[in-house]
């Protein structure tokens, strides 16, 4: 998961109201229990030294959440007497969470977005495509590529003539496959998509993937349902794009662990992996982070860690913070801290499943916080 969508959280200093809000149902007594959750939210923000701007701008916006339009609640962000970011969350908060922090409270919206990688979605016939692309933010139109449109229909005839212009409608089928396919992975290109899925005609969608280069091709999947035409648009389509995105979200998850597992310190070689949090923000410090692992039930994720008014003047020791420039370092949890330095270098995050209980795994990453890294180093003599 990228967090570029986080960038307008640390353009300012904090401190930070975090809320992850349920809006319960829409009818009257769903409404009288979402006043009474937003009384109770704002009531610990102000327990919690909140200022009376930032609470009210909370209360506002918590109390402008439709249930209708965000069915799994948002979460809101807030510093300075105003709301900086507000999100819509995929799964509703188990409970409810509000907190007055030095940086924003971000591990949950990991969970609570889920792990959706960006979709592009191509609607496919024999003439062109319409893109889409499927995120965070809902689905949005990413273009579209219109190829020759005459001759695309095949005739049953056998006669000399007739063959010979099947031939050229096979050809404007292959000519149309070569256009999208072109079209589409430039899109591809320019969303910073993760994975495409193809939809529409049966002797289209396989002829547009032939075409596609290799790096696209392999986070390419087709689906039977649904086409190009108005109309064509189904639950099982949905159920098809969900059930692709949430495959290439598990073997990432999967191949990033085995990668992680390979590479972490304990050997006498360079390693590319590390875990535990002096270790992780010594990476941070030098923006060494390539992907973040966050397993959300380690303990290292509450563990106190310092920093400073920039991402990476992070360390364990308050005088460490101090010898990067900081003259006043703030006591936060380690999680936090990481997620703000991944987000400002471009770093991916994973959520890495809890244990399921038989041993295999139960460790990793240990403490519950992990990195791959850009570049390997030789692991430090003991």
């Amino acid at each position: 998961m990228q967090l570029s969508f986080l960038e307008p959280l640390f353009d300012h200093a904090g401190p930070w109201a975090t809320v992850y809000f349920d809006p319960a149902q829409n009818d009257e007594s769903g409404a009288k229990r979402r006043e009474l959750s937003v009384r109770e939210a704002c009531r610990v923000l102000e327990e919690e030294g909140a200022d009376t701007a930032t609470t009210r701008a909370v209360r506002d916006a918590l109390m402008n959440i439709s249930p209708a339009e965000d069915p799994a609640g948002r979460v809101i962000f807030a510093c300075g007497g105003e709301v900086v970011l507000s999100c819509r969350l995929s799964r509703p908060p188990q409970g409810p969470i509000a907190c007055w922090n030095p940086l924003p409270r971000l591990t949950p919206l990991l969970e609570l977005c889920g792990q959706d990688p960006v979709c592009l979605v191509a609607y496919i016939d024999r003439t062109g495509a319409d893109f889409e692309l499927r995120g965070a933010a809902g689905p949005q139109s990413a273009g579209q590529v219109q190829g020759r449109q005459w001759p695309v229909h095949r005739t049953a005839s056998s006669d000399w003539s007739e063959r010979h212009f099947q031939l050229k409608v096979e050809d404007t089928w292959d000519h149309n496959a070569g256009e999208i396919a072109e079209a589409l992975s430039s899109a591809y290109e320019e969303s910073g998509a993760d994975l495409v899925v193809l939809v529409g005609d049966p002797r289209e969608r396989p002829a547009v993937r032939e075409r596609l280069p290799e790096a696209v091709r392999g986070v390419t999947v087709e689906t039977e349902h649904g086409g190009r035409a108005a109309g064509s648009s189904s639950t099982v389509l949905e159920e098809a794009i969900e059930q692709a995105r949430q495959q290439y979200t598990r073997r990432r998850v999967e191949e990033a662990l085995d990668r992680f597992r390979a590479g972490r310190v304990g050997t006498d070689r360079p390693t590319d992996a590390v875990e535990g949090v002096p270790a992780l923000t010594e990476a941070a410090r030098e923006h060494r982070i390539d992907t973040l692992l966050i397993r959300p039930d380690g303990a290292d994720l509450a563990r106190e860690t310092w920093v400073g008014g920039e991402p990476d003047q992070v360390a364990v020791r308050r005088s460490d913070v101090r010898t990067l420039g900081e003259g006043d370092p703030t006591p936060v949890r380690a999680d936090d801290a990481l997620l703000r330095a991944a987000a400002v270098t471009a770093a991916d995050v994973l959520i890495v499943p809890p244990s399921d209980g038989d041993g295999d795994g139960a460790d990793v990453p240990a403490g519950g916080l992990g990195a791959l890294l850009r570049w390997t180093y030789e692991p430090t003599a003991v």
